[in-house]
Formats: structure tokens, C-alpha cells, sequence
């Protein structure tokens, strides 16, 4: 998936923030919970962090290219 224009990147990026911080609750809730399951919480924890990848990327994007 190719976005190109500024805006169509900041709404996906709106949308990628608030499911890196609903994931950020969910592993916290998670993470203090008696009998948790490692396996779910791994997973969790991978998907936020491709989250944070996939946020830095978009940001950079619109980060205008300066010619030196």
C-alpha cells in the first residue's frame, strides 16, 4: 500500500497511533493479569512494535526532502 498524498498519510498515521496506544493498555492489562497467556502477550508486544516501524516510516514521509 502506496499512500502518497499528506493527508491520506496523517489519517493513517491518526489511526496507527491510536492502535499502538490501545495495544500499549491491552499489554499493560495484560501483562499484570493472574494466568496470562505468554504467547498472546508476545504477539502483542511484536505488533506494537511493527506499529512504532510502520509510524516512523509514514512520518518520514512527510518530512519534506531538503537538496543540500
Amino acid at each position: 500500500m502506496q499512500v502518497q498524498d499528506p493527508a491520506e498519510i496523517a489519517h493513517l498515521l491518526a489511526e496507527l497511533r491510536v492502535e499502538h496506544r490501545d495495544l500499549d493498555v491491552a499489554i499493560e492489562a495484560l501483562a499484570v493479569a493472574m494466568g496470562r497467556d505468554e504467547l498472546q502477550l508476545t504477539r502483542m508486544k511484536k505488533r506494537k512494535l511493527l506499529l512504532k516501524d510502520t509510524i516512523a516510516r509514514l512520518e518520514s514521509r512527510l518530512i519534506p526532502d531538503l537538496d543540500a
